[in-house]
């Protein structure tokens, strides 16, 4: 089976056994223009970037589901911070890279491509939603890919100025909604990391290096322990 094929497959069938719907899913493929566009325009859409990128869009027929198990009242989540599980699953089999932050924005674009794959999600007899997923070599819809790469390393000169953000992370830990609602000022959060453990720092949510934690004049900052390399950020 060809990639074109094989990935947008393997990343529905991820997000399936993920996505909060509380009953089993199936998925197949269909044309864009199965999904209502009131809907798409309101599609939750996330960009991977990595060795294979792509363009990930959502759509649930009944939204107001999501809403009530995202928890209307609090403002700590919202429905695309519920889908963003399922999300980073599809997005797992494209590779290493990194998955950005999931937005709610108009999707008519994504799903009328031709070079995207969109399939129907159906729970029970009833379609429950769509899903699409817009696959980019080396980051260019269409194209030729090595082309674009010469052309992108030829004019790095020219971002030198461009800022962007550097992130500096301590641990991570995962969380049910249930104990997320239920925080309170004085909680503690335990982190998969241990005491004196290096300190990840993130460029534009990619891991580039390790370090530590200094004080500066009363400020935190971080000491460059270690640069990794293009295999090390890669592995």
């Amino acid at each position: 089976m060809s990639t074109t094929r094989a990935l947008p497959s393997a990343a529905v069938e991820a997000l399936v056994r993920v996505l909060p719907t509380g009953l089993p899913l199936d998925s197949a493929a269909c044309s864009g223009a199965a999904a209502p566009a009131g809907r798409v325009a309101e599609a939750v859409v996330a960009s991977f970037v990595g060795a294979t990128s792509a363009d990930l869009a959502l759509v649930l027929s009944q939204p107001n589901t999501l809403a009530a198990a995202a928890g209307t009242e609090s403002p700590l989540l919202s429905g695309h911070d519920v889908l963003r599980p399922a999300l980073e699953s599809a997005a797992a089999v494209l590779g290493a890279g990194v998955l950005a932050d999931s937005r709610v924005e108009d999707a008519s674009t994504i799903f009328a491509d031709p070079s995207t794959t969109v399939f129907e999600l159906t729970g029970d007899g009833a379609v429950t939603g769509w899903f699409a997923i817009r696959l980019r070599e080396n980051g260019v819809v269409g194209g030729d890919g090595r082309r674009a790469t010469d052309s992108v390393t030829g004019k790095l000169g020219r971002i030198n100025n461009v800022e962007m953000s550097l992130t500096v992370e301590i641990g991570r830990a995962r969380m049910s909604v249930r104990d997320v609602l239920s925080l309170e000022p004085g909680a503690v959060i335990e982190l998969d990391r241990s005491a004196g453990a290096p300190a990840d720092v993130l460029l534009n949510g990619r891991l580039i290096a390790h370090g530590e934690i200094v004080v500066v004049d009363q400020d935190y900052a971080v000491r460059i322990t270690k640069i990794l390399d293009v295999a090390e950020v890669l592995a």
